[in-house]
């Protein structure tokens, strides 16, 4: 009788694929009310213009919302995703993608990723393309599960350890310790355009943190791109003398050749990690080649999906180089559990104070999991284990 339902879900095709947009959180984790903490004084790249300084909203990082993606089988079942990109990349998945994902089989999941980042290379390659490919894919994932009866960790070969250990990102590392965190990543506050008060700043509150924590404690901080070489390696070697951990994402993006030399400037015994806004595999592979982090940080809704951080995770993985996926919820969590080279996990604490923990994405996801004392076990359900809430409005700005 199993067989037969497993010959069953295989034998299925997609009937419909249908993007919508949320706002006020969910997977544009930036989309909240005003005076939380994700939107404060933040060190960033537009920190050079005074204009931009007090808040990353000031310059539109929360313009986008939430996409949400169906994708419903001939029998009715449907599988669905959440990522950023709203009503942009919903219109990619609407107008563009679709084509290549409406009448396909359930498990033709490998084809339909290739085709469709083949037929956008001429417009896409990172940001909201790929947004838009990630959130396909990993609502097929969800939907192939489903029909399948299955966690989405079986479908990657089953759990290597029996839960998930978390560290938390968040303005309060000293709360996230009483909470049973494994350690604690500050934003960054002050950047270059600030100086030297702001340096110091910076270096008071980690002194802070570290004065009311263990010593065994980690502590990180999230440069968010913000910086220069000459400033990330002041930074460091002052933050050194509180035990940072790591110093995360402190260049751009492209800055390949800054994080390789970055990486050779740090302090003995701290990390360099970067990857949040990185794509693809071959986006990847030259961090790992250039020799540009001690830990790959690839968000699964950003960087091409399931399907591709599988590819990201095995690249990195026989350079004994560690990915701990950006936050991203159950769609990284059912990746991490499956993976040697990924042995925890970041949890972004989305309550305003940061000082209870509460689900990452937010109002839009029913029954997501959340750490309790820092682990978490995943469920069995079928997908990757969470519903829409009935109670979030999503618009269909586009359809086909």
């Amino acid at each position: 009788m199993e067989v037969g339902i497993l010959m069953a879900a295989k034998d299925h095709k997609i009937r419909q694929v249908r993007a919508y947009v949320f706002r006020g959180g969910g997977g544009d984790y930036h989309d909240q009310p005003q005076g939380h903490w994700i939107d404060d004084h933040i060190a960033t790249p537009m920190a050079k213009y005074p204009a931009y300084r007090e808040s990353r909203q000031s310059f539109g990082l929360n313009v986008l919302g939430t996409l949400v993606v169906e994708v419903e089988a001939e029998n009715g079942v449907v599988g669905f995703a959440v990522a950023a990109g709203g009503e942009p990349a919903a219109w990619v998945v609407e107008r563009h993608l679709a084509r290549f994902v409406e009448g396909a089989q359930v498990n033709e999941i490998e084809r339909i990723w290739d085709q469709m980042y083949l037929s956008t290379l001429f417009y896409g390659r990172k940001g909201i393309v790929l947004n838009a490919i990630s959130c396909v894919d990993l609502a097929l994932w969800d939907l192939w599960g489903k029909l399948r009866q299955e966690p989405i960790y079986h479908l990657l070969g089953g759990a290597v350890r029996d839960e998930l250990v978390f560290y938390a990102t968040g303005a309060r590392p000293d709360l996230a310790e009483k909470m049973g965190f494994l350690g604690g990543k500050l934003p960054l506050h002050y950047g270059p355009a600030e100086e030297e008060e702001g340096f110091r700043k910076n270096l008071s509150l980690l002194e802070e943190m570290r004065s009311r924590t263990s010593q065994e404690f980690w502590l990180m901080y999230d440069c968010w791109m913000s910086l220069d070489l000459e400033y990330a390696t002041r930074l460091a070697h002052g933050a050194s003398q509180f035990g940072l951990k790591w110093i995360e994402e402190a260049l751009v993006p492209d800055d390949y050749w800054g994080y390789a030399e970055l990486k050779r400037r740090l302090p003995a015994g701290m990390m360099l990690t970067t990857g949040e806004h990185e794509a693809t595999r071959w986006g990847f592979r030259l961090l790992l080649e250039m020799g540009c982090a001690d830990i790959l940080q690839p968000d699964v809704g950003w960087c091409g999906g399931l399907t591709e951080l599988v590819k990201i995770s095995a690249l990195a993985d026989e350079r004994g180089v560690l990915v701990v996926p950006h936050g991203s919820s159950v769609y990284s969590y059912h990746f991490s559990i499956t993976r040697h080279n990924s042995p925890f996990c970041e949890f972004l604490m989305m309550a305003p104070k940061a000082d209870e923990v509460i689900p990452m994405f937010a109002p839009l996801l029913a029954e997501e999991p959340v750490p309790e004392m820092g682990k978490m076990k995943l469920s069995d359900a079928p997908g990757f284990g969470v519903r829409l809430n009935p109670d979030c409005v999503l618009q269909r700005p586009y359809a086909h």
